[in-house]
């Protein structure tokens, strides 16, 4: 096994599209960009690359660093490098940006062509499909007829899951990861209190906020603060904050007391200082929008007939937001549709947050699956 290393500097890329692409919304974008970062070589015969899906706030930037930006390493970098489970001296992986995002592809902050002004809340909805089909479409440009597999976690792992359904041709591996066939109507009604949030914030001016040159920071910190409380366990909370105070002893206000609610403060705050209020609400109701089963009856192994590809699906013991019992839908739907199919519950304290984490025993079901990928 090789030394493990960073795969170093990384410099972002941007892809353009100028034919039009459909959305399952009905509406379409008459051209599109797509921000994306590669990491290893890909090979002369074009048969190692990996495509990387993001989750609901992820990005293009899935490992490395900037050279004007040191501290801001990939959320997978853990994951993806020389000698790393995602080995880059095997595997050319690609980490793009998605359609509606807030990192540069094209979305609510780029520019309607009809208007010349941003596009803000008019940006059309768009699906996990959608997404699948733009990624297509960077695929064809870079010259990459097959991917040897296409790996993402929660949202990332949907992504995941369609490939095999909509390219299934195009496809060798789909690592299925932290994910589920559907939200549940508990996790609609989630993401449906942080929509909320934003869109009754004073700043939110319908969608149009940047006209006015604010954020809707209070709307989509809270926002933040309820997506955070699902990415964890229970457990994982209490040890890290129990009921601790932060004077020691109860001083009777609203203010900020216990110390779990500083944490959530803070990172409510700090989401808000660099993610867009605009792609929030787009991206969780595209989560709410999946359900590949439902054009097929709720047949959750008709919807993925027409699969080819291998799959490992991957669960975390105290996921409660994408239990694993969700993945183990997925897999008995693969099971009965007599296609290949690997799973590994993973036992870890930190929630749904454990699919970005070191965890050894999920980085070993990890590298022995790709070691075994064949390219």
């Amino acid at each position: 096994m090789n030394e493990t290393s960073s795969v170093g500097i990384v410099t972002p890329r941007v892809a353009r599209f100028e034919q039009a692409l459909a959305l399952r919304c009905g509406a379409s974008l008459p051209g599109f960009k797509l921000v994306y970062e590669t990491y290893g070589e890909l090979n002369r015969e074009r048969s190692n690359a990996v495509l990387v899906c993001h989750a609901l706030s992820g990005s293009h930037h899935v490992a490395g660093q900037y050279a004007d930006d040191p501290d801001n390493v990939g959320w997978w970098d853990n994951l993806i490098g020389p000698g790393k489970p995602l080995d880059t001296d095997k595997f050319f992986v690609i980490g793009v940006n998605n359609l509606g995002g807030c990192y540069g592809s094209t979305g609510p902050l780029s520019t309607n062509p009809a208007t010349g002004r941003r596009w803000g809340a008019d940006f059309p909805f768009v699906t996990v499909e959608d997404w699948v089909d733009s990624h297509a479409r960077l695929a064809d440009q870079l010259g990459i007829e097959r991917f040897a597999a296409v790996v993402g976690g929660s949202l990332g792992g949907m992504q995941a899951m369609n490939w095999a359904i909509q390219y299934p041709d195009r496809i060798g591996h789909a690592l299925v990861i932290a994910s589920a066939p559907k939200l549940t109507a508990q996790n609609i009604a989630f993401n449906e209190v942080a929509r909320q949030a934003i869109l009754k914030d004073p700043d939110f001016h319908g969608g149009h906020y940047y006209e006015h040159g604010v954020v809707p920071a209070r709307g989509l910190a809270q926002a933040r603060m309820v997506g955070h409380i699902t990415y964890l366990s229970d457990d994982s909370m209490d040890r890290k904050f129990g009921r601790k105070l932060r004077h020691g002893k109860p001083i009777y206000s609203y203010d900020v007391e216990f110390e779990v609610e500083s944490y959530l403060r803070y990172q409510g705050e700090k989401f808000a200082g660099f993610f867009d209020a605009n792609t929030y609400l787009l991206t969780t109701r595209a989560l709410d929008y999946y359900d590949p089963a439902a054009g097929h009856g709720g047949d959750l192994t008709r919807a993925l007939s027409a699969a080819e590809a291998e799959f490992l699906v991957v669960s975390f013991s105290t996921d409660w937001r994408f239990a694993p019992s969700r993945s183990k839908e997925i897999v008995g739907a693969l099971l009965h549709g007599d296609k290949r199919v690997s799973y590994a519950e993973i036992d870890c304290a930190a929630g749904h947050d454990s699919f970005l984490l070191d965890v050894p025993l999920y980085h070993g079901v990890l590298r022995a699956y790709f070691d075994n990928i064949r390219v």
